[in-house]
């Protein structure tokens, strides 16, 4: 019987794992489709060459079923009624991005500022970032939301551009002018996770008539201006929000991960990596990683489980994405996952999960 070789048994650990979990390891799931945003057109503009791309009636059709079920009645005729006053608070390109694209859809702005906060409510995630063994970052995320059946054919990956060239790229929802998951090629790499407080629509309109940011309009804005690791965090962390939130950081050398648990003012809580003792990666879903998470919802030991499978000498970009692939860290409501290394941005990569399901 041959041997099997030392150092390949962290990746098998982690096959058995995976086998264990019930991974599926046949077809490889697809990627969503890319396209460029150029950041040079006019806001109103930008998004129109993308939605030429899909089915008009589909997106009315995506966005009244989630206007339905995920906004509640009293928000719906609050912000009908106060358009116009918060219209003047938001902070641009934003208002004017959604705007463009409600008059190709032919909706009102109402209506497209309520999809954009309805997807900033219920965004359950779980994120990593982590550094091998010769001091590269990696991070990757996996995104869920309820509304699955629709937001998976919605799901595409958007390289912003400034004067041609790559200014940041993200993952997100057409539509949703905000991203959750994006990358500064060079500099560094973000995903947030929402912070799990329970209903606060309320909280959050009046947050808005205080000029606080909605939580993806911020990451967003980093990846915009923010030069480098140190920047994007305190930028992250100091900035006023509609909401909780936790923003998980990556950068380009040792060391440089975060974990930033977020109140609605500033920051709750720092958590970086601490490879010299043996913390070579966080994880975060949607709980406080001080605290015990839930019975009915622990993807954080699963996902922890599988990291010590893999090994900080094995980790990479593709490992990553196996540990994201453990049950229940990939459930039935994962939307899409994204691995990502502002070191290698060429190498950003995002999949599209369990198409088919609701």
């Amino acid at each position: 019987m041959r041997a099997v070789d030392p150092g390949a048994r962290p990746a098998l650990a982690l096959l058995l794992l995976l086998a264990g979990a019930g991974v599926a390891a046949a077809a490889s799931p697809p990627a969503p489709p890319l396209f460029n945003v150029s950041l040079d057109a006019a806001p109103e503009l930008r998004w129109l060459p993308v939605l030429r791309h899909f089915d008009l009636d589909f997106l009315r059709a995506a966005m009244a079923h989630i206007l339905g079920d995920g906004v509640p009645k009293w928000v719906h005729t609050l912000l009908q009624k106060a358009v116009g006053v918060l219209e003047s608070f938001l902070p641009q390109p934003f208002t004017d991005e959604i705007r463009g694209m409600c008059d190709v859809l032919n909706i009102s702005l109402a209506d497209g500022l309520l999809i954009n906060l309805a997807y900033e409510c219920s965004a359950f995630c779980t994120s990593i970032v982590a550094q091998d063994s010769r001091g590269h970052i990696y991070h990757g995320r996996n995104l869920d939301y309820t509304f699955g059946t629709f937001l998976r054919k919605l799901t595409v990956d958007v390289q912003f551009l400034k004067n041609g060239q790559i200014a940041f790229t993200g993952t997100t929802f057409i539509g949703y002018v905000g991203l959750w998951t994006g990358q500064s090629p060079h500099k560094f790499t973000i995903s947030g996770d929402e912070r799990a407080k329970g209903s606060w629509w309320e909280n959050m309109i009046a947050a808005l008539f205080q000029r606080h940011s909605p939580i993806s309009w911020v990451i967003r804005t980093t990846l915009s201006e923010s030069e480098n690791f140190e920047a994007a965090v305190y930028k992250l962390a100091k900035t006023p929000l509609i909401a909780d939130v936790y923003y998980i950081v990556g950068g380009t050398s040792p060391q440089e991960g975060v974990v930033i648990t977020r109140n609605r003012g500033g920051p709750v809580d720092i958590w970086p990596l601490d490879p010299l003792n043996g913390a070579w990666f966080r994880v975060e879903t949607n709980y406080d990683h001080w605290k015990p998470v839930p019975k009915g919802d622990d993807r954080r030991t699963p996902a922890i489980k599988a990291l010590n499978a893999t090994g900080q000498a094995n980790l990479s970009l593709e490992t990553l994405f196996q540990v994201l692939s453990v049950f229940p860290v990939n459930n039935n409501y994962t939307i899409y996952t994204t691995v990502m290394s502002a070191a290698s941005p060429d190498k950003y990569m995002t999949r599209i999960r369990n198409l088919g399901r609701s």
